[in-house]
């Protein structure tokens, strides 16, 4: 299978890789969640070329996981600002995360510091049902096929 066929999968993790599959979209993703927006500001952080950066941008914009908005006339320059869809991507980086503290730790390193604004405790993410509100843990899931369109 090839890496742009991933897009027409009926499985929903095929077709999210073939959004944010990479390492360096996922650090774009994760400084945008910190609230990065500019060409220039990712190019520090994400530390990859320019052309491979400028690629992965233009893929989450016109996937929708980014809007560009212009900011400066001459020349030309724009920010990249997440959009519901990219937004809708926090969960899922803050898990990746906490999977990473706990199965790949710096060593000296402490660990990030997670705290809610909210209630202001630090907290671990973790999967709740949405139904029972019970925590789900992978053995307590079953999946099923999509059923083909008819």
């Amino acid at each position: 299978m090839r890496w742009n066929d991933l897009q027409d999968e009926a499985c929903p993790i095929a077709r999210t890789m073939s959004v944010v599959g990479d390492r360096w979209t996922f650090l774009i993703l994760r400084d945008a969640l910190r609230g990065i927006s500019r060409f220039e500001e990712f190019h520090q952080r994400v530390k990859c070329s320019r052309a491979t950066l400028a690629d992965r941008i233009a893929l989450l914009v016109e996937r929708g996981v980014l809007e560009r908005e212009q900011y400066e006339t001459h020349p030309p320059r724009h920010d990249y600002r997440l959009t519901e869809m990219g937004r809708a991507l926090a969960p899922v980086m803050m898990t990746m995360s906490q999977w990473a503290e706990t199965w790949l730790p710096v060593p000296g390193k402490q660990r990030i510091k997670r705290v809610h604004r909210g209630c202001g405790h630090a907290f671990q993410p973790v999967l709740h049902c949405s139904e029972c509100g019970e925590r789900v843990m992978p053995g307590d899931v079953t999946y099923s096929e999509p059923q083909k369109a008819r």
